[in-house]
């Protein structure tokens, strides 16, 4: 699987363990719900460059549209909320100022229109569901939020996003519990169609990093 030069597609959990049923990047994170928000960021070179595709809807007049596309397990998802967001508050608020909505279809395509041509600092793609938001970053840690440039009379066309859950139910050890280290054996019940399962550790100190991924 090729990935995407410097962008990172992101999203929150409240578990420790949790299963990947199709990954696009390498950093992860956590978000419940997207929110207004005033958080501003001055367009950077944060900004996105526009895949290349195919028009499904030409731009109005004075507007540009956002196209693009979200898959699941490398299949279309199909009514998938996809939101624009004029700001972006990543440990806050989530989405804010002025925002465009619109849903994936059957090939889990999407196109958000009568957009005014401006830099916008997220796109959230919604896990199915749940209160639980996908959105790109950029840099080596992943740190800002994906810029996107919208362009009057242009279509900008988004890197795809892939969606993946993390709502797995662990057996052993239980959530919360304080175990032992030497001999720790994990389990947990199987996932459907998972691809594959991925496994963090971190310290309670932040200032110690992970060794184990």
């Amino acid at each position: 699987m090729t990935k995407p030069k410097s962008l990172y597609y992101e999203k929150f959990f409240s578990v420790s363990l949790w299963v990947v049923v199709t990954l696009s990047a390498t950093a992860l994170i956590t978000m419940t719900g997207c929110k207004g928000g005033n958080k501003t960021t001055s367009k950077s070179d944060a900004a996105q460059p526009a895949e290349t595709g195919v028009e499904k809807v030409k731009p109005a007049p004075g507007t540009g549209n956002v196209q693009g596309k979200v898959l699941f397990n490398s299949k279309p998802a199909e009514h998938i909320e996809v939101k624009l967001c004029e700001k972006f508050s990543r440990y806050l608020s989530g989405c804010g100022g002025q925002t465009f909505t619109a849903r994936t279809d059957k090939d889990g395509e999407y196109v958000i229109t009568n957009v005014p041509p401006k830099t916008y600092e997220a796109l959230t793609a919604r896990v199915f569901e749940t209160d639980s938001y996908i959105f790109a970053t950029t840099g080596l840690a992943g740190i800002s939020s994906a810029k996107y440039d919208v362009v009057d009379g242009k279509t900008f066309f988004v890197t795809p996003i892939h969606l993946f859950k993390g709502d797995l139910k662990t057996i052993n050890p239980k959530a919360g519990s304080k175990v032992s280290a030497d001999g720790l054996e994990l389990k947990w019940d199987a996932y459907p169609d998972a691809a594959y399962y991925k496994f963090s550790t971190f310290a309670d100190d932040s200032s110690v990093t992970a060794p184990y991924q």
